[in-house]
């Protein structure tokens, strides 16, 4: 007799699934965030960013502009976003951005992070890109740990963002990277 085992599995998103994306971003926006931005600083209405997810993955600036979803069952737990890079120091025909990681704070630890970072990591090599960057928060120790595991380093690349324009509010970010063999 086996086990049971759990239905997931990551796909490239739909444009359906846009809802559940935006609610899952701004939900972990403000626990990422917390202690860093006012509450009000960050987007609060999901449907807004509902459509703005719709309208990104109906029609992406690139082909090689990806959302992934982690899927338990056919819920959306996590998304992962991979397009060129952008950053003045990378070639965006070589260099890959792993742009966004996120996983349902109480989906951790379940292996959705890892099949995501995967599947991301697959589709950058399949766009035949040799190389990635991703940004993290630096005080974001459990995201630096698990990429650093996962074959990642700190590239001594680092940035802060103006969210507000004013200097106020002020995000500190490190760079890592890892090369594709």
């Amino acid at each position: 007799m086996t086990s049971p085992t759990s239905d997931v599995s990551v796909r490239i998103a739909w444009a359906d699934d846009a809802p559940a994306i935006a609610e899952l971003q701004l939900r972990t926006w403000r626990e990422a965030y917390a202690g860093l931005l006012p509450d009000d600083a960050l987007p609060a209405d999901v449907e807004t960013a509902a459509a703005a997810w719709r309208s990104s993955l109906q029609a992406p600036r690139d082909a090689r502009n990806r959302v992934l979803v982690a899927l338990e069952r056919n819920r959306v737990c996590g998304f992962a976003i991979t397009s060129p890079a952008g950053d003045p120091d990378c070639d965006p025909v070589q260099d890959a951005e792993l742009a966004d990681l996120t996983v349902d704070p109480a989906e951790r630890g379940k292996g959705h992070g890892s099949r995501l970072l995967q599947a991301a990591v697959d589709t950058m090599v399949a766009d035949r890109f040799t190389r990635a960057v991703t940004w993290a928060i630096a005080g974001d120790d459990a995201l630096r740990a698990f990429l650093t595991e996962a074959g990642w380093a700190p590239d001594t690349a680092h940035r802060e963002l103006d969210l507000d324009g004013e200097g106020t509010t002020v995000v500190k970010q490190v760079r890592l990277h890892t090369a594709f063999s």
